[in-house]
């Protein structure tokens, strides 16, 4: 399943997307959903090889794609990205502020080393692509889109470096959405449930004991029943970039299968349950 399915395949096309962190997982479904409809697409990460082989997929869907190497919490190095972008496909029309860090552990375990690395990955990777994308959306009259997590509006265990971090985002995006509007630039975020496949889904689902004895701890919180896809969250980003999302702007976009209604308590206990006890 692709947005070309329910969209025409010209819906965006002459325009471009640029993704962070877009070689793999959520973002590179991102990006392929933009290319399923027409548009150009541009990927940074910091890694090479896997950058390739993201645009290899994205050049076969026909796509015109920019790639380099950079990590978002190098301003310079996104600020490089974007002008790359430019000079091969024009000014960007959409910026997924995708890139982010994470891992499992305790408050307490969490080091200031590790607590700031992730912040500086996410919090601050997103302010550096929005920043660096400024002058070219307002020329395009452009859209900012951000990934954020169910960690920005519930409290996950084990996860107090994450949910500060896309708190964070989420209240970038409301700020740049109201600031920015006046030049014609929209400002949303996307919070994905989980999804399958994704690195994301392997540590939070391990955690939670999803690997062992065939337990499905997230799958039975979902009302809806299923996981999500990369697909689910690369359809979202494509109608909030397209005119139909022309009108929506400072919004939270939920795209979880309904957990989030569930809080966070269960999941919790889950994780709990599989953690080391705490010294």
């Amino acid at each position: 399943m692709n947005a070309s399915k329910y969209l025409p395949i010209t819906l965006l096309k002459g325009q471009t997307v640029f993704v962070t962190g877009g070689g793999s997982g959520i973002n590179l479904g991102i990006a392929k959903s933009f290319a399923s409809v027409g548009a150009d697409v541009a990927i940074c990460g910091r890694t090479a090889e896997r950058l390739e082989a993201a645009a290899a997929e994205l050049r076969h869907m026909g796509a015109r794609v920019s790639t380099s190497v950079a990590d978002v919490r190098d301003y310079a190095a996104v600020e490089a990205a974007l002008a790359k972008s430019r000079e091969e496909l024009g000014p960007v029309h959409t910026m997924v502020c995708g890139a982010a860090g994470n891992f499992v552990a305790r408050a307490e375990a969490i080091s200031a080393k590790g607590f700031r690395t992730v912040v500086e990955i996410d919090l601050l990777g997103a302010f550096h692509g929005a920043h660096a994308a400024f002058a070219q959306l307002k020329e395009t009259r452009g859209n900012l889109i951000f990934v954020s997590a169910g960690q920005a509006y519930l409290p996950f265990a084990f996860q107090a470096h994450v949910g500060a971090a896309k708190a964070g985002i989420d209240n970038l995006m409301r700020n740049l959405a109201l600031e920015w509007g006046r030049h014609g630039i929209r400002s949303n975020s996307i919070v994905p449930g989980p999804i399958e496949g994704t690195e994301g889904m392997k540590r939070l689902g391990g955690a939670a004991g999803d690997n062992t004895a065939g337990e499905d701890t997230f799958k039975r919180m979902v009302p809806l029943g299923r996981y999500g896809t990369v697909d689910d969250i690369g359809g979202m980003a494509v109608v909030l970039a397209s005119p139909l999302g022309a009108y929506v702007t400072g919004a939270q976009i939920v795209v979880d299968g309904g957990i989030g209604l569930q809080g966070s308590g269960l999941f919790n206990q889950a994780v709990e349950r599989a953690m080391p006890p705490s010294p």
